[in-house]
């Protein structure tokens, strides 16, 4: 495997830096870009553009297990595993023991383990049902964690979920230890089906009000963002990205766990808060 130098060092962030992994759960690349453009979402566009990438998977369960191992969505036009940016590089993923260059090489299952290992506290904020800990399946995930949380309120039919996860996250920050670095997982699951309520008249769920859903997380994560900075008192890393999009009835197609262009690429982006 030919080396893929990241575009930042990892090694510089990792230790030094909180990271927040944020995932729009079933953002589509098409719907972002759109609302940027019309500068309809001014605290993530304040940190560059996104990026279009192809979904690790179709639907959450697979796409979390593929990021959890370090397998982030790559470049749309990515055409070799080669061409792939790895962040946290896996040590036992079969890929070689030359780790590209700027990637943080991890020990361990999932990147979550490697932060554990790296002396960060690990949190998990849940959303969608995959994370909600009801279920032998909506415990997988969360088992990963040294510490994680999902209550109804986060859940994808409440309008509120996003304000309702940012208000808990600033609490549990209130409650950590000073120097305690933290690795925060959050599932953002506004987006995801139903998100109709977010768009005033609408009675059924479509790319619109998928838009509206995402202008709604946009000013929620700006309350998380100013947050940690003032609670904190250190840098945060921030990856923000989606685990796979969703179709409104192109080509006739619903919903994902499907792969559809609309399914398959999603919105990127990596920044230092």
């Amino acid at each position: 495997m030919s080396e893929q130098r990241s575009s930042i060092d990892m090694n510089q962030i990792v230790g030094s830096h909180d990271i927040l992994m944020i995932c729009l759960d079933t953002l589509r690349y098409d719907a972002a870009r759109l609302e940027e453009d019309l500068g309809r979402t001014p605290v993530l566009s304040q940190y560059g553009p996104w990026r279009k990438c192809q979904a690790p998977g179709n639907f959450t369960y697979p796409s979390h297990h593929a990021m959890f191992a370090g397998f982030f969505p790559c470049d749309y036009e990515a055409s070799n595993i080669s061409h792939r940016e790895f962040l946290f590089f896996p040590k036992a993923g079969g890929l070689g023991r030359i780790v590209p260059p700027g990637a943080y090489a991890f020990s361990g299952s999932t990147i979550v383990e490697g932060m554990e290992k790296a002396g960060y506290e690990t949190w998990c904020v849940g959303g969608v049902s995959f994370f909600d800990k009801r279920t032998d399946l909506g415990r997988v995930f969360p088992s990963f964690f040294q510490k994680s949380w999902w209550n109804p309120s986060f859940g994808c039919p409440i309008k509120d979920s996003t304000r309702n996860q940012v208000d808990f996250i600033l609490k549990k920050l209130e409650q950590a230890p000073e120097k305690q670095r933290i690795f925060l997982y959050l599932n953002v699951d506004a987006i995801h089906y139903p998100n109709y309520f977010y768009l005033e008249g609408a009675a059924h769920d479509s790319l619109e009000s998928h838009r509206a859903a995402l202008r709604y997380a946009d000013r929620e994560l700006g309350r998380l963002f100013e947050g940690w900075k003032e609670k904190a008192g250190r840098p945060a890393f921030v990856i923000c990205l989606s685990d796979h999009g969703t179709c409104y009835g192109e080509d006739g197609c619903q919903f994902h766990g499907i792969n559809h262009p609309a399914v398959n690429a999603i919105p990127y982006k990596h920044f230092v808060l």
